[in-house]
C-alpha cells in the first residue's frame, strides 16, 4: 500500500520544485503546450460552468489565461518566478484586463481568504507539491460552498506495464519535478477524509487516458451537517 505520509519525504520540496521549473520556464510551452492541451481547454470549460471569480494554482506561464472568456475574473499563482514572468508577459501582451493579478505563492499556503473563490483549477500541480493532500485542504478552504476545485492530473497506473514503468522512472522523475506513480487512492481518501466536498466527475484525458479531469464540489453547511449526522457527529 502507498504511503502518503512516508511520501512527504520522497525528495520533493519547494526548493527542488522551483528549480526544476526554472529550468523549465523558457520552453514549458513548446514542451507541454500542444501535449496538454485537451486537458487545459477541458479544465477552462468545466470552470467556465460554474464562472465567477476563478484561482488558477500552477498558473505557470499563463498559457491557459487567454482561454478564459472575458467575463471571468481570474488570479493566477505559482511557486516558481521565472514561470511567473512570462505569466505576467502574456497578461500584458494579451491585454488580459479580466486577469486581477499573478503572484507568487505556495499551493499549499495560499494567501487568500475562506471561500474567496467561485472556482479553483489546479493543472499538473497535484503530483509535484510536497504535501497533497496538505494542498487539497488548502484548495477547499479557498473554495466557497457550493464552488468547484478542478484538476488535471497524471494518475499512476495501478497494475500492469505503465505501474512498472513509472515506479521504475520515479526517481528521475523526482528530478524534473513531479512524482509519476501518484495513486487515485490518494485522492479519493482525502476527499472521503476532508468530509467537506463531493466527486462529480472523473474523466480521463488524452495522451492515451493517462491524465485525468477530476471535479470537486464544496459542500454547503447543510450537506457538511447532514454528513456529521450520518457519521454519528464526526466531521
Amino acid at each position: 500500500m502507498f504511503d502518503p505520509v512516508g511520501a512527504m519525504g520522497d525528495g520533493l520540496d519547494n526548493h527542488t520544485i522551483a528549480k526544476a521549473y526554472a529550468r523549465w520556464a523558457p520552453v514549458y510551452d513548446l514542451v507541454f503546450g500542444a501535449v496538454f492541451e485537451r486537458g487545459r481547454m477541458a479544465a477552462i470549460t468545466a470552470a467556465e460552468a460554474v464562472g465567477g471569480r476563478i484561482l488558477e494554482v500552477g498558473v505557470g506561464t499563463g498559457i491557459s489565461l487567454p482561454d478564459y472568456r472575458r467575463s471571468n475574473r481570474l488570479i493566477g499563482v505559482d511557486l516558481s518566478e521565472p514561470m511567473l514572468r512570462k505569466a505576467q508577459e502574456r497578461v500584458v501582451n494579451g491585454a488580459l484586463a479580466n486577469v486581477d493579478g499573478i503572484a507568487v505563492m505556495d499551493a499549499q499556503r495560499l494567501g487568500f481568504r475562506d471561500a474567496s473563490f467561485d472556482v479553483l483549477v489546479a493543472q499538473y500541480v497535484i503530483t509535484v507539491v510536497p504535501d497533497p493532500e496538505a494542498t487539497l485542504d488548502e484548495f477547499a478552504r479557498v473554495v466557497r460552498p457550493g464552488g468547484e476545485i478542478i484538476l488535471v492530473n497524471h494518475i499512476g497506473a495501478e497494475a500492469g506495464l505503465r505501474r512498472a514503468f513509472e515506479q521504475w522512472f520515479a526517481p528521475v522523475a523526482r528530478r524534473l519535478g513531479w512524482r509519476p506513480e501518484f495513486p487515485w487512492a490518494r485522492i479519493s481518501r482525502w476527499a472521503e477524509r476532508s468530509g467537506g466536498v463531493d466527486l462529480i466527475e472523473r474523466r480521463p484525458m488524452p495522451p492515451l487516458g493517462h491524465f485525468s479531469l477530476v471535479r470537486f464540489r464544496k459542500q454547503n453547511g447543510e450537506q457538511q451537517a447532514l454528513r456529521r449526522e450520518a457519521h454519528g457527529g464526526r466531521g
